[in-house]
């Protein structure tokens, strides 16, 4: 179909025009003088405005984190992106053989979610994977697929004849659609912490007393999720399914037909903060539910929200292709008396493409259960004051925010442990009177 240009709208403070090529895709041209426009693909909101800013995190080498002179050269930059003054995130880039194990990993997370039960259970405990969400119900926007990775295994995954570098190969030539799933789930994580403990070490340069690479080791396991988040397309064939398993067990049978049952929110995840020390993410691959591939339109986002606090901003963060995200959580903040900021962020679904679903892969990295927390005045009043959210012109609720995300003012106190401010967390988020508990 042919792109007719409709009429002229302003975007975020630029004049452009814009059209739909009756696919669900607006794309906007820029009107920028004599010298012509410049055309992108993007995806509006209520006609005439784009859904957020974008934002480009700092970028770092992962050659820089192994050279001394130059990862205390990236230091301060390091500190300013996950900082109070920055978004709390920031990217890593060149990381060797990520990019394969990446490939190979984020498709499966789709298939497993999409596959026959009794199948996924057997699948699942060959390689010693298990769930964190509810499987069952058909309804979920989420699947997950978890498992315990130790930091024993961290040391050597990037030398060469060890780790990931040594199963290259064997990777290549495997076509099983599950066959390496629990390797590739581990080297990839193995991966993932590692950066981890470089950022940490960084971090702990500039702070000062080794706390949290202390508290990373001393933990000795961190927590993989290999996450799918489902199309509408997808939750359409899961009710199917379900309706159908359910009429041959002669259960009564409660269907919406079509995509006309879509869920309301426009959010894969609600807007939360991460309780841990760091989050790390692998850049999101987006899938066709109707071709199973890569879907290229929007694979320049990452559908990724945050609240940039300094900035009193909302935005979409757009990373490198084949990058890892660093994100701070509420432990580091602690932890560092708040020289580290944890991220205030959601995962958006993409509107008027239906048919596309996101895959990511996650390692949380987290204090032990044991490790005591001090809180001082100072802490507490840094604490109340990150609770707080100021009015701008952005069309995201602050007050909708609140009503959702518990202070971390009323779930941390002086003493409590890390287990103790876990279950707090969930609690809070989650229980039966949780601000999320319907959600």
């Amino acid at each position: 179909m042919e792109n007719v240009w409709g009429r002229f709208v302003k975007i975020n403070k630029r004049w452009g025009s814009y059209c739909n090529n009756g696919e669900g895709v607006v794309f906007v041209k820029w009107i920028e003088g004599p010298s012509g426009g410049r055309e992108v693909k993007g995806n509006m909101k209520g006609g005439d405005k784009m859904e957020a800013e974008i934002l480009e995190p700092y970028q770092l080498s992962f050659s820089d984190l192994l050279d001394r002179k130059r990862c205390q050269m990236i230091s301060r930059n390091v500190m300013e992106a996950l900082g109070p003054n920055g978004p709390g995130l920031l990217c890593i880039t060149g990381v060797l053989g990520s990019a394969l194990l990446r490939r190979k990993l984020l498709p499966m997370a789709r298939k497993l979610a999409l596959l026959d039960p009794d199948k996924r259970n057997r699948i699942l405990k060959e390689h010693h994977l298990g769930s964190d969400v509810p499987l069952k119900n058909p309804e979920r926007l989420v699947s997950s697929f978890a498992m315990q990775l130790n930091y024993e295994r961290t040391s050597n995954w990037y030398e060469p004849g060890c780790g990931v570098g040594a199963k290259l190969d064997s990777l290549e030539e495997d076509d099983g659609d599950f066959n390496n799933l629990g390797g590739v789930f581990r080297e990839l994580g193995f991966c993932m912490m590692e950066l981890g403990l470089s950022i940490a070490r960084v971090c702990d340069r500039e702070i000062g007393g080794g706390l949290l690479e202390g508290s990373l080791l001393d933990s000795s396991t961190a927590k993989g999720r290999l996450i799918h988040y489902h199309s509408s397309a997808d939750q359409c064939l899961l009710r199917q399914e379900a309706a159908e398993r359910r009429k041959q067990s002669g259960k009564q049978v409660n269907y919406r037909n079509g995509l006309s049952g879509r869920s309301q929110f426009s959010l894969w995840q609600q807007w939360h903060y991460d309780y841990g020390i760091f989050t790390i993410l692998t850049d999101p691959l987006f899938l066709s539910s109707y071709s199973c591939q890569e879907c290229n339109l929007i694979s320049t986002h990452s559908y990724l929200q945050v609240y940039h606090p300094s900035e009193n901003k909302f935005y979409m963060v757009k990373t490198p292709q084949d990058s890892f995200i660093v994100q701070i959580g509420e432990s580091a903040d602690i932890l560092s008396q708040g020289k580290l900021r944890s991220t205030l962020h959601c995962v958006c679904r993409p509107e008027h493409l239906e048919h596309i679903s996101r895959e990511t892969f996650v390692v949380f990295l987290q204090p032990k259960w044991s490790q005591t927390f001090s809180v001082s005045e100072y802490t507490m009043e840094h604490l109340r004051d990150s609770d707080c959210l100021h009015d701008t012109d952005d069309e995201v609720s602050k007050a909708d925010i609140h009503k959702i995300v518990p202070p971390l003012s009323s779930r941390i106190r002086d003493g409590m442990t890390f287990a103790e401010f876990a279950r707090e967390t969930t609690k809070q988020y989650y229980g039966g009177s949780g601000l999320q508990s319907n959600r």
